[in-house]
């Protein structure tokens, strides 16, 4: 799949196109209409260590319709086709949740959808095979856009023009939204040093109260727990195109580790988009295990979920390095986790006075 640029719409639209009149050709030469795959589950999933990225294997699945179930799964994304392909020509815009409920309206019984996450795995099938990101065909997903703010003026294209806007001095407390298409956006000027990718809301508003973003010149980067496409998207953006290193800051517990891995290597759900979506160079600042005794911060124990997930991960290509080996080596250990903003138990303060910048000189990105 192409990951520099996106298509436009005349672009998309034939590439779709292209996928249904494959279906057709294959009924008028006299063979059963199919669409093969990568199978999409862990088994199948390769760590490309020269990309530092999450790929598919070489296994597949067939969408035939030999079967009943492989016959309505190719209806319904043929209907589905058709539908992306108007929606194209017609420059209009819909959610992953709509087109869920739109099939309501198709026809045949047989094309609609019998729930999202049918709708869902069938639009990432239809990114795979026809080689057109979601974002191209004009679907958004339904989560809000996460925020940004730091020192850097854009150029955003919009449906009501191009807008240039300052992601300090034109936008509230809240910061700048990302779109959820963030190749629309131009990057004018750059004043920052680095990224700081967030996971928590808390703790990306203590961060903006206390001015860290001005301070430090570093562009603030919400995640919001798992992070959307958008925002890892913009993230790689400007790792590449800014030159700016990134950091990511979450919780100290396995799940916000995965977090990391999504941002860093991309995800199972994504491998097709890796290349598109992952910073492979981006560092995590923590929370760590060593800061919960360092720090002597306030705790939660770990639970039966934690402790195999930690265990997991000490199997996954992505954590098996020197850093993370000891760090969740060390968690097993004490049995605690910690959150971003057990750090006020420091003070207020505490966690841009002197945590962050400890830290980001011991990384070298200060």
């Amino acid at each position: 799949m192409s990951t520099s640029t996106s298509l436009n719409e005349q672009e998309a639209r034939e590439q779709l196109l292209e996928l249904a009149a494959e279906f057709y050709d294959q009924f008028a030469e006299g063979d059963v209409p199919r669409m093969q795959i990568p199978t999409r589950t862990k088994s199948n999933i390769e760590y490309d260590e020269e990309k530092d990225v999450w790929v598919y294997g070489d296994r597949s699945s067939t969408r035939s319709a030999k079967t009943v179930s492989g016959a309505q799964k190719l209806l319904k994304a043929t209907y589905t086709i058709d539908f992306l392909a108007n929606q194209l020509e017609e420059d209009r815009s819909s959610t992953l949740r709509e087109l869920y409920y739109l099939s309501e309206s198709w026809d045949l019984d047989e094309a609609q959808f019998n729930t999202q996450d049918e709708s869902n795995n069938l639009i990432e099938d239809l990114e795979i095979v026809s080689e057109v990101k979601r974002e191209d065909f004009h679907m958004r997903p339904e989560e809000s856009g996460a925020k940004v703010m730091g020192p850097l003026l854009l150029r955003e294209q919009t449906r009501r023009g191009d807008r240039e806007i300052h992601c300090q001095k034109d936008v509230g407390q809240g910061g700048y939204q990302i779109p959820n298409n963030p190749d629309t956006i131009e990057f004018l000027e750059n004043d920052a040093d680095f990224v700081l990718a967030v996971e928590t809301g808390g703790m990306r508003d203590r961060l903006v109260e206390n001015g860290f973003d001005d301070e430090y010149n570093s562009i603030v980067v919400h995640l919001g727990g798992q992070p959307a496409r958008a925002t890892r998207r913009l993230i790689k953006r400007m790792r590449n195109e800014l030159d700016l290193p990134v950091v990511v800051f979450a919780d100290g517990d396995p799940w916000s580790y995965r977090i990391y891995g999504s941002v860093a290597y991309g995800s199972i759900k994504s491998a097709h988009l890796s290349e598109y979506l992952a910073t492979p160079d981006a560092q995590y600042i923590g929370i760590r295990p060593e800061d919960i005794v360092e720090y002597d911060l306030p705790t939660d124990p770990l639970s039966d979920s934690d402790v195999n997930a930690l265990e997991s991960e000490l199997e996954d290509p992505r954590f098996q390095t020197e850093f993370w080996e000891e760090q969740i080596e060390l968690q097993l250990e004490i049995e605690k986790k910690s959150e971003q903003q057990s750090l006020a138990a420091r003070g207020l303060d505490f966690v841009t006075d002197t945590y962050l910048p400890t830290r980001l000189e011991e990384m070298n990105v200060l």
